[in-house]
This record gives structure tokens, sequence and C-alpha cells, in this order.
């Protein structure tokens, strides 16, 4: 759910948050926490290689598991936890032996009992095989390769659906829009990824995407012709060009930048809608 808050204040007129109160008030598990170092987008060198990261509040990150060392078991989930490093939401299950933390799903519950199984029930949370799952059901947390732990449909809100199963693969449709073979003995979980909500959500404030770690954009018409190519000139002017260029004169919009001869692009049926 969203909460829009008061506009107490200007940069809280149009803000709106997500409304955590689902979530357990609790201590994350200290054994699955681990200090991520802010690297601000800068490479060795100490050069900036990937712009407008720095700053941002102190995280620890959360170790997922993928499940697949505990098929058969049995676990029950006894937290529900806010994730800094994730858009949805984390659950804290317990096995008889240790606890894991996993990806929720939209619906969860404290006290939900879920498996990991080559076949199993079709309830959300569980987690199985790709071929023992039928044609259009929401899938979550999606493996590419068997054993390579859940690397697909991770965000918020995000959901695939199995179209078609033929020979080693099933056709799986992501949320793009784009078709893709997928190994049929990869596992996934049913269900669709937690918080819903989140691409709702208005920022409001500069002061808040500082506090995730996003430092300002500067419009490449505001920079200087060394800067950009777009930069330069008196005045308002159109950026000089029949379309736009990043900084380094490369095509910005419209172009298609994926690798011609990419080892993956046998595997995909339909490009993602543009």
């Amino acid at each position: 759910m969203i909460k829009i808050l008061k506009p107490t204040t200007h940069g809280r007129r149009k803000m709106s948050v997500t409304d955590y109160s689902i979530l357990t008030r609790v201590k994350s598990e200290k054994s699955l926490l681990r200090s991520q170092k802010s690297r601000a987008g800068r490479d060795k060198t100490g050069q900036i290689s990937v712009r407008h990261q720095g700053g941002g509040e102190k995280r620890q990150y959360r170790i997922i598991s993928d499940l697949r060392a505990k098929i058969g078991q049995k676990a029950k989930v006894i937290q529900l936890e806010y994730d800094p490093f994730h858009t949805s939401f984390n659950a804290l299950v317990e096995f008889k032996d240790e606890k894991l933390y996993i990806l929720a799903w939209e619906g969860i519950k404290v006290g939900d009992e879920i498996i990991c199984e080559e076949k199993t029930e079709i309830k959300p949370g569980n987690r199985m095989k790709l071929t023992n799952i039928p044609n259009g059901m929401a899938i979550f947390d999606v493996e590419i390769k068997p054993g390579q732990g859940g690397k697909l449909i991770r965000s918020a809100g995000t959901t695939a659906t199995i179209v078609a199963k033929e020979g080693k693969f099933v056709h799986l449709k992501l949320p793009s829009g784009e078709i893709r073979r997928i190994n049929r003995n990869s596992f996934a979980s049913i269900g669709q990824a937690s918080n819903i909500t989140h691409s709702a959500q208005r920022i409001g404030k500069a002061g808040r995407k500082r506090h995730m770690g996003i430092r300002p954009t500067v419009r490449g018409r505001a920079m200087h012709p060394d800067a950009h190519p777009h930069g330069g000139g008196e005045g308002v002017n159109p950026i000089g060009l029949k379309y736009p260029k990043t900084p380094w004169g490369k095509h910005a919009l419209g172009v298609r930048t994926r690798k011609k001869n990419k080892y993956s692009a046998k595997m995909i049926i339909k490009r993602r809608k543009k």
C-alpha cells in the first residue's frame, strides 16, 4: 500500500511512501547480515566510472538464499522485513536446523509454511522446477541455469508466466514483454514479488534521493561543449543535432545496444517492446 503524507512542508506536499505496517518490527538476523562498502561509482583508480552515484545511508546486505540446498524440507515464515538493497521485501524463514532469508511474495503472512521440491503444491511461496509448473501460472525469482540461484523476476511487484514448453526448455514471458527460453529444470517460486506499489511512490524532494545514494544529474545542454555534445551556445538553444547523444557521442535514444553475437541471443524468441 502507498501512504500519502500530509503537506506540512513544501517537500512533503507531493511525497508518498510505502506503508510498512505489514512488516515485523524486530531486529534483523545478525548472522545473515554483511557490511557493504560504498564505492560511489568509482573504479580502482578513484575515477568516476558510473555517474550519479555516491553518499546515501549506511546499509547492511541481507544474504538471500535459494533454498535448493533445502529440497524437501518445510520452512515457516517468522519475520517479514524491509531490505535496503532490494525493492521487494525479505522473509526470514526457519527450518529445523537454521534460519534463512528469501524474497517475499505478495500476500505473505507470518506463520505461512513453504517448501522447495521438484514438484509440490501450487501455492504462493513454494519453489519448484519450471517443467512442473502449469502454463499461465504467475512466478518470480527464476533461475537462468539450474543450480545458479534466482536471477530473473526479483524486483518489487514483478511476475512472469510460462507460455509454452518445448523440448529441454520452457518459454517464459518476462515483464518487459520479452519471450525467452529457460532450461526446464530451473527452479522458480510461485506467486508475485512483494511490494507491488513500489513504482507508485513519489519521491517528493531531492534530499530523499540523496539518502538513496543518488547524486544529481545535470542536463547536457547546461554543460560546455567539451563536456557534452549538447553543450555550448547562448541562451535557450536546441541540441543542434539530428538525434540526442550521450556524453561520449553515442546515440542516446531508440538504438539497440545489445551485442549482435551475444551468447544468450539464441535463447530470446521475441525481443522486448520498446
